[in-house]
């Protein structure tokens, strides 16, 4: 099982309301691998996911096998598509933010 590093940024804007953050913040830890650590997932046998909120978006990094890491996120980003009522993706890829003020 090899694992690899990942780094990605979601359109998920850093001025999105308190209301969302909570909401968020309840998706992480229903995620597979969620630790107990507010920003965290995994932490044993070489693999890790964490999560920082940054001007670029909502960014990701992980170190996971390839398989697990695409069904990770892509798990992450239905769900969050429904918190969020727009499509979660990568800017690079053409998904828009949604800025709040």
């Amino acid at each position: 099982m090899e694992i690899r590093t990942y780094c990605i940024n979601l359109n998920i804007y850093y001025t999105a309301p308190n209301e969302i953050w909570s909401k968020l913040g309840e998706l992480y830890t229903k995620m597979p691998g969620w630790n107990g650590k507010m920003c965290e997932w995994y932490g044993y046998d070489g693999k890790l996911i964490y999560v920082s909120v940054e001007p670029s978006g909502l960014q990701f990094c992980a170190q996971l096998p390839v398989k697990e890491w695409e069904a990770w996120i892509s798990e992450f980003k239905k769900k969050a598509t429904e918190i969020m009522g727009y499509e979660i993706g990568e800017p690079e890829d053409g998904f828009e933010f949604r800025y709040y003020e």
